[in-house]
């Protein structure tokens, strides 16, 4: 009697709930490598290249620990390409008379594994993913009891869930529960920025890498200089690291950017957390304990720590609450195509320029130039949301659809109509200026507000705003918003909607085909 026990390229955790209360001897262990996961979209080179790495590793890891593994490498022969396909040959192989899962991260992979039991004739038991902190269900019990889902409250859920930064009588660390208004800085002058941790690749790295080049390098992206975590003992060395340098600093200058700076004070630990290699509770602990230390102020853990339990929870719980639906919406009736420049980088707009740029050299980019840059500008110029889901889902490392999903249809471009988030994340040339040392080293200026010469996200922003006016006048967010453009005269509004569209009429569409 043998079970058959799929681990997928995002499950990589030695506790993970299907390798446990099972004994070895009764069980194999199946990874694949399938040519679906590589391409349903053209992800990144180096994206390719750490998740087959990191599965490489997690493999021969599994066999010292007294695993049986049968691994399904992209080119062997006979691969399938699919997990399905791989799946039902391991059966064959191992005359596997049940199969043991831990249930998909991904709606389409869930999909196919629904239909398992009646394809193989085997029983399947797909398990909840306890890696996470709110189960799926749990998550829609605390959304059908609201009229509208606030991701502050149920922050504040999970925080009295896990106890972190709480104080012994139930009450938040510092007497609040969000210190975002303590995270704000602008960047300052001669600050020294710590990179994040670098490993030099071994064996399986090289090898990894050398394929995907031969394989995938018409894929966007850079993959020279890989030094990224690919075990858990690497994660970990990589969050002490972020710990002792930069954390201290993380919570003033989250939101910053500066030119050249790739890192600034952020972890770039998301990679391994979504692939299995860290949890999320043993994250924020090693922000939580610090503060309890009296080494790392309040504002920079209680800011870590919400990125970890509060939005990444949340949004996993919002995925699996919408989809699929929510992967089609298109609330704000958006049609443009995505400008080429996504892909090129190719733009006299720097604080693009300058995501774009890290985006392609390191598959990264923190969530201020995701959300207040590449999305904002692709929601003000009317992007279809699928493009603009499709490009992150195939640029950033840490991208798996239900992270990226949520946070691209509903924060970033307001396509769910305001169901993730209650207003839209909307922005001029102002913010990015206050933000950033972009605007003084920019084509365009910041400071002029239309004509060829004026940074275009300042006329773009009123443009928006004048195009929606019906949907979100009566917002209680934006009146501030729509009490300004009342303010201006009929000629003002009308060289803010010339310049939008001027702008608007030079950009050109990325190549057909570009995505899959």
């Amino acid at each position: 009697m043998t079970t058959l026990i799929p681990v997928l390229g995002d499950q990589l955790c030695h506790d993970l709930a299907s390798l446990r209360g099972i004994a070895k001897a009764d069980a194999v262990v199946l990874m694949m490598e399938v040519a679906d996961e590589t391409t349903y979209v053209r992800h990144h080179k180096r994206k390719i290249a750490l998740i087959l790495s990191a599965m490489r590793h997690f493999a021969e890891e599994l066999r010292s620990a007294g695993w049986r593994v049968d691994y399904v490498a992209l080119d062997d022969a006979g691969n399938s390409g699919s997990f399905t396909g791989e799946t039902k040959r391991a059966i064959e192989r191992h005359r596997a008379t049940a199969i043991r899962i831990v249930e998909a991260g991904e709606w389409r992979v869930k999909i196919a594994i629904d239909g398992w039991a009646k394809a193989f004739g085997v029983p399947v038991q797909i398990l909840p993913d306890d890696r996470f902190i709110c189960s799926t269900l749990e998550f829609q019990t605390w959304a059908q009891a609201r009229n509208e889902l606030t991701m502050e409250f149920f922050y504040r859920e999970m925080r009295r869930k896990t106890g972190l930064l709480m104080t012994s009588d139930g009450k938040p660390e510092g007497g609040q529960w969000n210190f975002d208004k303590d995270n704000r800085a602008p960047p300052k002058r001669g600050v020294n920025y710590p990179e994040p941790m670098h490993f030099t690749p071994d064996k399986i790295t090289n090898d990894v890498v050398s394929m995907v080049a031969d394989r995938f390098g018409s894929h966007f992206g850079r993959l020279d200089g890989f030094a990224l975590p690919v075990t858990a003992g690497q994660a970990r060395r990589a969050l002490g690291h972020f710990v002792r340098t930069a954390l201290p600093e993380f919570g003033t200058y989250q939101d910053a950017m500066v030119t050249g700076q790739d890192w600034l004070f952020h972890s770039w630990l998301s990679p391994a957390i979504n692939l299995g290699l860290l949890t999320p509770l043993e994250v924020a602990n090693a922000a939580a304990d610090p503060y309890a230390a009296g080494l790392v102020p309040l504002n920079s853990a209680e800011g870590f720590i919400r990125q970890i339990i509060g939005w990444r929870e949340y949004v996993r719980g919002y995925y699996w609450l919408e989809m699929p639906e929510v992967a089609e919406a298109n609330a704000l009736n958006a049609t443009r195509p995505l400008p080429e420049f996504y892909w090129t980088g190719d733009t006299d707009m720097v604080c693009l320029a300058e995501a774009i740029r890290n985006t392609r050299d390191h598959g990264y980019a923190h969530h201020i130039q995701r959300l207040m840059v590449l999305g904002n500008f692709a929601m003000l110029a009317g992007v279809r949301p699928q493009e603009v889901a499709d490009w992150f889902l195939i640029v950033y490392l840490d991208a798996y659809e239900w992270v990226e999903l949520p946070n691209v249809i509903g924060m970033s471009q307001h396509a769910d109509a305001g169901r993730l988030a209650t207003k839209p994340y909307a922005g001029g040339g102002a913010y990015i200026n206050r933000m950033s040392d972009h605007c003084a080293r920019c084509r365009y200026d910041v400071k002029k507000k239309t004509g060829p010469d004026a940074c275009p996200f300042n006329a773009l922003y009123w443009d928006f705003l004048a195009r929606h006016e019906r949907r979100f006048r009566r917002n209680r967010r934006m009146v501030q918003m729509y009490s300004s453009w009342d303010r201006m005269t009929p000629e003002m509004r009308d060289a803010y909607r010339a310049s939008a569209a001027a702008f608007l009429a030079q950009l050109e569409p990325a190549a057909a085909g570009w995505a899959r």
